[in-house]
């Protein structure tokens, strides 16, 4: 007889896992179903150049909550965060250098303005007040202000009295990170050039819009919120790269009893009478389940692996019209040494941190201005990380993986294909480092250049939208991934979500495949879904 589960989770990425863990911690039998050979999704470590590994799309860890490490005991399943310890700014003839020692970073600021050093000081204390009013987001479906639910009137006059609480400079502050850009909110507090170009890069990170778009003011907050052992803006490498990480959670998913997959790419989701009952494989298998909840982006959920009959129509209108928009491209390099910057020489702690490729807020405009026409940016914005100089194993002796994260590489391009132009795109990346670390281009060994449509092609995310779908004002909250269906169920009878399209967003967060695992046990405290 065919094995019936209480839930079958569709993607093994680390929300899928997340939810698994908590599931099978609360008793249901779970099946975790994943299309790769490799766990993880977009948080995986593989080898892509003989003898480097590479946390080939995800690659730092920040958001991850602190309550699932807790509660999936991820320490004792291998999970080890490694510091990530500030970030570099190269310049021509100077650069900006924050490290998570306050004083340092005060004093490096005053090279540039007395008064932008002041300020910083307020500027952390102010954020991290309305990081305090924010962070319970993270840890609790979104109310809907439309509906009128007892649990959702109780929980939005909860959310009133705490807003009530705020003195009236956080609530203007909170106000302005609602719907500013990320350079006018910041105008507001610095002067310095670099400064505000650098700190506005976490603005437009899984976005497509720029550091002068109203809404990227959020997107910086969204970022901000990270943590590492209760420190705000800690950012951390996890051992063995991002894989390391989901390893991790699935060592805890597996240990609390959920059953994990792989290489089982789910071919349709099995409606029968408006319910969920299962999935059918691409093999021809079918698994039947009380429940079954996707970690998929809704339009793979839906309009990929579901037939539009099992659909409301309205429902089905607004999953096309979801905004993915990739604009993230990513570049891995093998290294023979260490880049050497014109503005620091010699190998020191400032390329132990990330390094940002953010002269200017000009600059970073610019660099939107060719995605805005279809174009690649020339001269991007680009997140360089090393993580082979706190983690030694991902390279031979000697050798180092840099890691390249970078804005804007638009999914449609206006001319020409990106399987023509991906390598055009990657010596642009190497360009734009170049002109700071002129040996660059004498010390690659080998590369690895991904566009949008590789992060699709490789990943199954929509457009290669690393967040699945854009923290744009209208998708955030309750209104995530579309409004009157925002937590984590779907018109589907026992059919949910567990992504990154669902409240709280993206990031190696976890929180939304906590929350939708909660939502299921709500549903059915007793054993059995």
């Amino acid at each position: 007889m065919a094995t019936t589960y209480d839930v079958v989770v569709i993607g093994g990425g680390h929300n899928g896992l997340v939810h698994a863990g908590y599931l099978a911690r609360a008793g249901r039998k779970v099946l975790v179903l994943e299309s790769r050979p490799v766990l993880g999704g977009a948080a995986v470590t593989e080898e892509i150049i003989p003898g480097f590994r590479f946390s080939v799309f995800s690659y730092v860890v920040s958001l991850l909550r602190p309550e699932i490490i807790r509660d999936l005991d991820l320490v004792r399943h291998g999970l080890e965060i490694l510091p990530l310890d500030g970030t570099f700014t190269p310049l021509e003839g100077n650069y900006l250098w924050r490290v998570d020692d306050h004083t340092r970073t005060r004093r490096e600021i005053a090279r540039f303005s007395a008064a932008d050093a002041e300020a910083y000081e307020d500027f952390g204390r102010a954020m991290v007040r309305v990081c305090r009013f924010v962070r319970p987001f993270l840890g609790a479906a979104a109310p809907d202000p439309t509906s009128f639910s007892l649990g959702d009137l109780e929980r939005l006059l909860w959310l009133a009295r705490r807003y009530q609480a705020l003195d009236s400079e956080d609530k203007f502050q909170l106000a302005l990170l609602s719907t500013s850009s990320a350079v006018d909110f910041l105008d507001r507090w610095f002067e310095t050039d670099p400064l505000k170009a650098t700190m506005s890069a976490s603005g437009i990170i899984g976005t497509f819009l720029g550091v002068r778009s109203p809404g990227t003011a959020y997107v910086l907050l969204h970022h901000y919120m990270g943590e590492i052992d209760g420190t705000f803006r800690a950012w951390g490498f996890s051992r063995d790269g991002t894989g390391g990480l989901s390893r991790a959670i699935a060592f805890g998913a597996q240990a609390a009893g959920a059953e994990i997959r792989t290489e089982a790419r789910v071919a349709k989701i099995l409606v029968r009478d408006g319910r969920a009952e299962g999935v059918a494989l691409e093999s021809g298998e079918e698994i039947r389940a009380s429940a079954v909840s996707s970690s998929l982006d809704p339009r793979q959920t839906f309009l990929r692996l579901m037939d539009s009959g099992d659909l409301p129509a309205e429902f089905a209108e607004n999953i096309r019209r979801y905004k993915f928009r990739g604009s993230s491209g990513k570049v891995n390099l093998a290294l023979d040494a260490l880049p050497e910057f014109t503005c620091l020489p010699g190998v020191g702690s400032h390329l132990r941190g990330a390094i940002s490729i953010s002269p200017s807020v000009e600059y970073m405009e610019r660099a939107y201005d060719d995605a805005k026409y279809g174009r690649f940016s020339r001269q991007p914005y680009v997140d360089v990380v090393i993580p082979t100089l706190t983690d030694p194993q991902l390279a031979p002796p000697g050798k180092h993986v840099m890691s390249c994260f970078v804005q804007y590489a638009p999914y449609q391009l206006a001319q020409g294909s990106w399987d023509a132009r991906r390598e055009e795109f990657g010596d642009a990346v190497i360009n734009a480092i170049a002109r700071f670390a002129p040996n660059l281009p004498n010390i690659i060994l080998g590369r690895q250049v991904l566009t949008p449509l590789d992060i699709e092609r490789m990943t199954g995310l929509s457009e290669g939208n690393i967040f699945q779908g854009e923290l744009s004002p209208e998708q955030l909250f309750f209104q995530r991934p579309v409004g009157g269906w925002a937590k984590y169920r779907t018109p589907v009878r026992d059919l949910f979500l567990c992504g990154s399209a669902t409240h709280p967003g993206g990031g190696i967060m976890g929180a939304p495949g906590r929350l939708a695992a909660l939502e299921i046990l709500k549903k059915s405290p007793g054993k059995g879904a």
